[in-house]
């Protein structure tokens, strides 16, 4: 593996492009003035609450693991460890899945279902331009322990 690029060669960061894909959403919604998701504030408040605090919990916790081992979960920099215990043991990208978690309930907050909506698009790039890579990558850094890995744990859920 070349040294001087030694990291997934991710095009930009994750948190950017889930923020990219929630803010074109709720700026399209309101350029067509969209109609409410229909939920009661109180309930919209509620639910969008527990999302974003759910998702940012499973990031930190994920994220944690990282730390732990001693590698960085930044996907531009090198990764040292393979990461396969804790959340790693039920998803291979746990944080992925708390920044859709938090990206959903910043969606419910602004009670915008173009936002809500733009959810799945945001996820097909994050999982073909971002996840792709970095298994691209780890599969040549970590060869069979990588491949054993992937064979044990799905990568979303």
């Amino acid at each position: 593996m070349n040294a001087s690029r030694d990291h997934a060669g991710v095009l930009a960061p994750p948190p950017l492009i889930y923020l990219a894909f929630l803010l074109a959403g709720f700026g399209i919604g309101r350029l067509i003035d969209e109609p409410s998701l229909g939920l009661a504030t109180d309930w919209r408040r509620g639910l969008a609450f527990v999302l974003v605090i759910g998702g940012l919990l499973l990031d930190g916790i994920a994220a944690g693991t990282f730390r732990r081992l001693g590698t960085p979960p930044e996907p531009w920099k090198p990764t040292t460890a393979l990461a396969t215990g804790g959340l790693y043991r039920f998803s291979r990208n746990p944080i992925y899945l708390g920044f859709a978690l938090t990206y959903v309930g910043f969606a419910v907050a602004m009670d915008s279902p173009v936002a809500l909506g733009l959810i799945l698009p945001c996820l097909i790039v994050i999982d073909r331009f971002v996840i792709a890579r970095e298994e691209r990558y780890l599969a040549d850094r970590f060869g069979s322990q990588y491949a054993a890995y992937k064979e044990r744990v799905r990568r979303w859920l």
